[in-house]
């Protein structure tokens, strides 16, 4: 066998990694820059921003993309966010050990120096976290409160009809907040199933929009905040031609305000208590405003649900989403229950089940003759002539159609919920006597309705008896805001409902199918930091804080390296004792990655026009940082002034402290480590083995010197 080193200047798996990795460039930062993926064999297109759904469609037949595919589904699989991050590092740090290749810095100095590094860093990067606790008490501190507008619009409803003028002024003010949050279009959906009515923006919060609008035929007016509800019955005109208070809007305002008047009453008076994880999800949001209002929806349920019940305030596994394309995006809801989607025969069905108390069924499995559970053994020293008798007498298996049929009929099962697959003529059979099956369930929904139908699931029909059959489950037609059904022409969305259910569906809508699969991540990604910072209970500096106090850091130890006792106080022993005739090089080269990443984000953001004039700003902070004597003091202080790396130009540029961005802590550092373990281990594998006949050609050749003989 012969092993051959692979030219340290021409690194084949490096080189891969930097290629591919180029390609999400655009995906780093709060506002991406989506991508079509083209299916050659349809021709149909999706737009992706997701590093998930990039690799997903990217050629990766080389042994480094297969590495690179694997470190970002373990990410994904297990964090659900943080992949752009770790994309974009590996592209970065692999181009950064190609330079120490370039320079003949041994890969032992490399690896260990680079991991020495990554972990000083993870350490120095703990004085930027803060706790959920403080977080929300700095958000809600600096957010508008309802009872700070309680007796201002009081008072002003009554005085604007005498001065017109104040009204205007106030009107001013509500504009501004509207324009910083605006009221999803949706809000006016029934109580029972649409959440909307507890977006928690500063204009859901106050309810006071409402009190200027005057209610489709009624006369007195109400002004909600918190759980005290005033009413006045002062008579005002129509506002028909205003930009914000017009006919169009005034049904969604004043559905609103009934829904407020009816369900925020249960809620806390304490503003943090309620709001917080609101203004939290916001904050981690990173500007995306529509995943944001959904979210704030289901939080505001899960919490009124939680004080009732005393369980916990956010649980990830009680909301799944169902995505309805060809409707407006403004149709986007949260709805209580399980909303899906089902074929025209199927609906036919709801329509004689509708308001009736259905019987439950739950199959955890498929619904087919063949279907057999995960780990089933057969029966040894047993030779199977025919598995499927029925097969040879009529070659539809009616058999077996009939036993199941009249399994169901006799339990009187009207209702089954099935995990896996249906068979396709069991399904038409029971359509045809008025049984409603939906396949494909997730086991989280499965697990919703067996704990309020007292439903235990089955794996075969054989097991069925009459205690495993729930009751109090209904099923309707999915109505949208404007209380119409809705028919897509394939399929026809509805809703399985159960009193008391803690299942929640987020209706995601848009009328370009494209677009549906972005719509969907990106709700999950917003689900998932909220989920993960709750359990980290603390959340990082956003906006490049942490990245620029990481590439400080790493720079003050670069510029120090016969300094061995400032080496050993910032880092480990076992770097300080390393050689530091290379330390310098690789440490400056870990900090490029640093660098790079800030630079993209700022011209990805439009903070910069581009990355030379990002990395001027850069440059100036660490200075103003250096010069301070306290790093991560200067970067605390600016981004408590909204100031950190919004550069002087660009769209950010006019909203400097309007709004704070907070980061996850175990995602973003698992990201880091990821992306430098996947890089250095490509580094160190980077060889070429050969066996069999060849060696002996090899050892003849005019090349054997560049092999190794094992």
């Amino acid at each position: 066998m012969a092993f051959r080193s692979v030219n340290a200047r021409r690194h084949v798996g490096l080189q891969q990694l930097s290629s591919l990795a180029l390609s999400g460039r655009t995906l780093l930062g709060p506002m991406k820059s989506c991508k079509f993926i083209v299916d050659e064999s349809t021709n149909q297109s999706t737009l992706i921003c997701s590093v998930v759904r990039l690799i997903e469609s990217l050629d990766l037949t080389s042994a480094a993309g297969q590495l690179l595919n694997e470190t970002i589904q373990a990410q994904n699989k297990e964090f659900k966010t943080g992949m752009s991050t770790l994309l974009f590092l590996v592209g970065a740090w692999s181009n950064a050990v190609l330079e120490c290749l370039q320079q003949n810095i041994p890969v032992s100095a490399v690896v260990s120096v680079m991991s020495e590094g990554l972990n000083s860093c993870c350490e120095r990067v703990q004085c930027l976290q803060i706790s959920i606790h403080d977080v929300n008490k700095e958000l809600c501190s600096s957010s508008v409160r309802p009872n700070a507008f309680k007796s201002k619009t009081c008072q002003i409803e009554c005085d604007s009809l005498l001065n017109p003028q104040i009204f205007q002024y106030f009107q001013k003010d509500i504009s501004a907040l509207e324009k910083v949050m605006p009221i999803n279009s949706s809000s006016h959906q029934e109580s029972d199933c649409n959440f909307n009515k507890h977006l928690l923006s500063p204009l859901a919060a106050i309810g006071s929009i409402a009190s200027f609008v005057k209610p489709a035929g009624g006369k007195s007016m109400s002004v909600v905040s918190g759980k005290d509800v005033i009413t006045s019955s002062c008579n005002k005109q129509k506002l028909t031609h205003s930009r914000y208070f017009s006919t169009l809007r005034k049904t969604q305002f004043s559905s609103q305000q009934g829904d407020f008047q009816g369900d925020l009453s249960g809620l806390s008076a304490d503003p943090c208590k309620c709001y917080g994880l609101g203004h939290l999800a916001m904050a981690l949001s990173h500007g995306n405003q529509t995943s944001v209002e959904l979210l704030q929806s289901t939080v505001a349920y899960q919490q009124e649900k939680a004080e009732c019940s005393g369980s916990s305030q956010f649980n990830i596994g009680e909301i799944v989403t169902c995505c309805l394309p060809g409707l407006p995006e403004s149709y986007s809801c949260v709805s209580s229950g399980f909303v899906t989607l089902v074929s025209p025969e199927q609906a036919t069905v709801i329509k004689y089940l509708e308001d009736k108390s259905l019987r439950t069924m739950l199959v955890d499995g498929d619904l087919t003759e063949q279907y057999r559970h995960l780990g089933f053994n057969r029966p040894c020293n047993v030779r199977t002539v025919l598995e499927h008798p029925s097969l040879q007498e009529g070659g539809t298996g009616d058999l077996w159609l009939s036993s199941v049929l009249d399994v169901l009929i006799s339990f009187e099962v009207n209702l089954v919920l099935v995990k896996g697959n249906v068979c396709e003529n069991l399904m038409a059979r029971c359509i045809a006597n008025s049984i409603l099956v939906i396949s494909s369930v997730t086991r989280n929904v499965l697990c919703a309705f067996r704990e309020v139908t007292s439903a235990q699931p089955v794996t075969y029909l054989t097991q069925l008896n009459a205690a495993c059959v729930g009751s109090g489950a209904q099923v309707e037609l999915w109505k949208a805001c404007d209380e119409r059904a809705v028919d897509l022409g394939e399929l026809v969305p509805i809703r399985i409902k159960v009193r008391g259910i803690p299942l929640l569906t987020a209706v995601l809508t848009t009328t370009v199918p494209s677009k549906m699969q972005l719509i969907e991540d990106q709700f999950w990604t917003l689900i998932y930091r909220l989920h993960h910072a709750l359990n980290d209970k603390k959340v990082f500096l956003g906006g490049g804080a942490v990245e620029l106090l990481c590439l400080s850091h790493i720079q003050m130890l670069a510029e120090q390296p016969a300094n061995q006792n400032a080496m050993k106080e910032f880092h480990s022993p076992h770097l300080a004792a390393c050689s530091t005739e290379y330390t310098s090089v690789v440490l400056q080269a870990l900090a490029s990655g640093w660098k790079q990443y800030l630079s993209v984000v700022m011209c990805n953001a439009a903070a910069a026009a581009s990355e030379l004039e990002a990395g001027t700003t850069v440059d100036r902070h660490l200075k103003k940082a250096a010069d301070s004597g306290s790093p991560s003091a200067y970067i605390l202080k600016e981004f408590r002034k909204g100031d950190l790396l919004r550069g002087g130009s660009g769209p950010l540029a006019d909203h400097r402290g309007s709004f704070k961005v907070y980061d996850n802590v175990t995602a973003k550092t698992e990201a880091w480590r990821r992306a430098l373990d996947l890089v250095l281990l490509v580094l160190q594998t980077d060889a070429e083995i050969i066996t069999g006949p060849k060696r002996n050609q090899l050892l003849n050749s005019h090349v054997s010197s560049e092999f190794m003989f094992l």
